[in-house]
């Protein structure tokens, strides 16, 4: 049982805390400022009370006001206290007043000013709010109002005051004019259509303005003529009139849209004089007039003559609007598929009229003209027969489009396709099998499949639509002869796809014609070049392994070999994995090590490093970390420097574990060739922390000497000196030129031995300090007198040994040396240590 006991600090009688929370208090009487220590402690009483914790943060906040991290937690833990309360709870008011405290400090913070104004829309404080936005902004720099405005107009949207809205996006667009189309819309939605007009015009106008929405500036334009047309009554500020004929003048090819547009805005105006360029608001609006008139004054004879002519124009016109548009676009294309489809569709629920139609377009459309694909219109009419229950007609119809000589074999195909789908639906299963073996059969003169001289009934033979279909059809209904014969047919004529290949492999695989089906992969393979015979050699090669394991090891150890000659670099990572995991379960370790190191240098150089990952983990779970070593090696010279720094970092880390300390100081020793001091840090900070835990001063000084001279080696660079010079150069007051001119060659040898002079004082800089100790080291230039004195000179650090001990030692042998033992680690041996 943990004893709880509540302490309070004398000097603040209002501080109560847990005997568990000595700890954090201790820390924060060392370090009061660190934020760190404030963040560890608050994070340790989130289960505490809430006016426990709060009080907590205000303690960190008195201490350190200008810390972000804790303003912001402190005011999300304040707003989470109060989430569920109603929104007349005093306590929001006091969550709003700590958050006007953070602003004194906390100003230029956008997030926190996101959260507070947030916060006071969910209470729904309107002008607390708007004035909150309007202090944020004034707060903020200009490069960061893009992250308030969007919430801004959010907030001013979700209130009824529209006012306040058009003047909140009037400043908006003053920041961001790219965003008229947003205001524009507002506009439109708040019934303000005379300055979304306005603010159109303007748009359309502007030739550098880029829409949001992807709009053209065409499109822009029909908005405001729709926007301008159809409220003639609310647009006051801009000649409709004169807007609008000037696109005519623009946009040639648009005319009749703009004349429609003209029209509707003469017919809402009032205008039915005017309305004449567009016939069918012309006639809709006279009708209107005329049952107007005659129901005020009382009908006559004559008029309601004139009324009933003109109402049965005006609805025939309408009624045949799409049929007469469908005949002007097949009269500019009469091979136009798609539009005959549509013209059949205007037909719908008149029989007559779309066989019709039908007819025309077969008979009407040349295949070599058309656009579109034209066997569907022969599909189509076929299954209009269909659909009304003459399945006669409709195998007349597709017997008929078999005949046709289409442009593309594909489309022969389709309809050959069509036939058995046909029978299929209707459960005639020997009639599709005999139509797709027709459609398959050799015909009288072969040709080849792009042989465009050659009609498509001649080339449908190798089309591999009905092949495929014909293949599904007796894979479902027919024998296993009769199935292999198909397959076994697609192969001789070298139409196979890799998924056809597969598909027959399994198929026999099914009926356990195991041998069969490698037969077939065989094939498939002696078909194809890399990269298209990749699947089919991983199905194989899986396959078989699958089947027979390590009982025809030799000849699977063929197939890797045979699929490897030739195989480009993408895709052997994956027949390598294979092979390699052959040889693990099957085979021998050493033929597994041979596949791997051959695997690092076949694969892509993307993939070197994770082929040697794997390579390397291997041979450490097999033949122990000891055997690494030269995979390690090899690895350093082939891969990249990026990677080899890796390479030599977890290499000189192994050597470290296994006790070999000078292994693993030149292993470092030599990655150091290849890392800029200036880029690669983390390595240097490595060999530091190396050196300080198993070196020594001389090993330190070694390291350092080794860094300055790779910086120098570095420093040789053309730009780097280039640089070097620039800077220099531009960071002193005067040169020699300045005194004696016509002596540049003399300037800069006197520019790289001051920069000279400055590397040097750096590095001495960069030199750790030396030890104040009583540990001399003889100095190469020391005379023989000095080192006299020196070995003279008592240390008083010396170690005394007792006498016992030198009793001890003078009772051995001569021959005898002590040996002190240590455990080998278990990861040398790996996988080959008994138990």
């Amino acid at each position: 049982m943990v004893v709880m006991a509540r302490v309070s600090r004398p000097e603040r009688p209002d501080l109560v805390f847990e005997e568990e929370d000595l700890p954090y208090e201790e820390e924060i009487m060392r370090n009061q400022f660190s934020v760190k220590c404030w963040l560890r402690y608050i994070e340790f009483k989130q289960g505490a009370p809430k006016p426990r914790l709060n009080q907590l943060y205000e303690r960190a906040l008195k201490l350190l006001p200008c810390s972000y991290k804790l303003w912001y937690r402190y005011l999300k833990a304040r707003r989470a206290q109060v989430k569920h309360r109603c929104v007349t709870d005093p306590a929001y008011e006091d969550v709003n007043n700590c958050h006007e405290r953070a602003f004194v400090f906390m100003h230029k913070m956008p997030r926190l000013w996101l959260d507070y104004c947030q916060f006071l829309m969910d209470q729904g404080r309107v002008t607390h709010t708007r004035r909150t936005f309007d202090r944020a902004l004034r707060a903020l720099p200009i490069t960061q109002h893009s992250r308030i405005w969007p919430l801004y107009l959010r907030f001013l949207r979700s209130h009824p005051l529209p006012e306040t809205a058009v003047r909140g996006y009037r400043r908006f667009l003053k920041l961001s004019p790219e965003s008229a189309e947003e205001y524009i819309e507002y506009l439109k939605s708040s019934d303000r259509l005379d300055e979304a007009a306005q603010r159109l015009a303007t748009v359309v106008n502007d030739e550098r303005f880029v829409s949001k929405a992807g709009k053209s500036n065409y499109q822009l334009w029909h908005e405001l003529c729709d926007l301008i047309s159809q409220n003639p009554d609310k647009v006051q500020s801009l000649n409709v009139d004169a807007i609008i004929r000037g696109g005519l003048t623009r946009f040639t090819d648009q005319l009749g849209k703009l004349w429609c547009s003209l029209a509707d805005y003469y017919i809402r105006s009032g205008h039915f004089e005017k309305v004449f360029d567009s016939y069918a608001q012309f006639e809709e609006s006279m009708i209107a007039a005329k049952m107007e008139t005659a129901s005020e004054l009382g009908r006559e004879e004559e008029d309601d003559v004139d009324l009933e002519l003109r109402l049965a124009r005006f609805e025939q016109l309408i009624n045949r609007r799409p049929l007469l548009l469908n005949s002007v676009l097949l009269r500019q294309n009469p091979h136009h598929v798609h539009e005959w489809h549509k013209r059949v569709a205007l037909h719908q629920g008149r029989p007559r009229e779309i066989i019709n139609t039908y007819t025309e377009a077969v008979q009407t459309v040349d295949p070599f003209k058309a656009t579109g694909k034209p066997h569907t219109l022969w599909v189509a009419f076929a299954k209009f027969y269909e659909d009304n229950g003459q399945l006669d007609d409709a195998r007349i119809i597709l017997e008929k489009a078999t005949k046709v000589n289409f442009k593309q074999v594909d489309d022969l195909a389709s309809v050959w396709c069509q036939c058995g789908e046909l029978e299929l639906r209707h459960e005639n299963y020997d009639e599709a099998l005999r139509l797709l073996r027709k459609a398959t059969a050799l015909p009288a003169r072969r040709a080849e499949y792009f042989d465009s001289s050659e009609p498509v009934q001649n080339r449908v033979y190798k089309s591999l639509k009905v092949w495929s279909m014909l293949a599904d059809l007796e894979e479902s209904l027919g024998t296993f002869q009769s199935t292999k014969a198909v397959y076994d047919r697609i192969l001789d004529l070298r139409i196979a796809t890799p998924q056809i290949v597969i598909n027959y492999a399994m198929f026999l695989e099914e009926h356990k014609y195991f041998e069969e089906s490698f037969k077939a992969y065989e094939r498939g393979i002696s078909l194809f070049k890399w990269p298209n015979v990749s699947d089919i050699w991983s199905t194989y090669l899986t396959k078989f392994i699958a089947r027979y394991g390590g009982r025809k090891l030799e000849r699977a150890r063929d197939l890797f070999e045979q699929a490897l000659d030739g195989c480009p670099p993408k895709y052997a990572k994956t027949l390598y994995l294979l092979y390699a995991q052959l040889e693990e379960e099957w085979g021998l370790a050493r033929h597994a090590m041979a596949v791997y190191d051959r695997a690092t240098r076949a694969v892509e150089p993307a993939q070197q490093y994770d082929m040697f990952n794997i390579y390397i983990k291997r041979a450490a779970e097999i033949y122990g970390v000891t055997h690494t070593r030269g995979i390690y090696q090899k690895a350093i010279e082939v891969l990249s420097d990026e990677h080899a720094r890796e390479m030599c970092l977890r290499f000189a880390d192994m050597e470290c574990k296994l006790g070999e300390i000078d292994r693993a100081r030149a292993i470092y020793s030599f990655c150091s060739q290849i890392c800029d001091p200036r880029t690669t840090g983390a390595f240097w900070q490595t060999w530091k922390d190396f050196e300080v835990r198993h070196g020594n001063e001389d090993t330190i000084r070694e390291m350092l000497r080794i860094r300055r001279s790779v910086q120098a080696t570095y420093n040789t660079q053309v730009n780097f000196m280039a640089s070097q010079m620039l800077k220099v150069s531009g960071s002193a007051t005067g040169t020699v030129s300045d005194l004696a001119p016509g002596q540049s060659g003399m300037d800069d040898m006197k520019l790289l031995e001051q920069r000279a002079e400055q590397l040097a004082a750096e590095a001495e800089r960069d030199q750790p300090p030396r030890a104040q100790s009583k540990i001399l080291f003889v100095r190469s230039d020391a005379s023989r007198e000095e080192l006299a004195e020196l070995a003279q000179q008592a240390n008083p650090e010396e170690i005394q040994l007792g006498e016992e001990e030198d009793e001890d030692e003078m009772d051995l042998e001569p021959n005898e040396v002590r040996l002190e033992q240590q455990s080998v680690p278990a990861a040398v041996f790996g996988s080959l240590k008994e138990d």
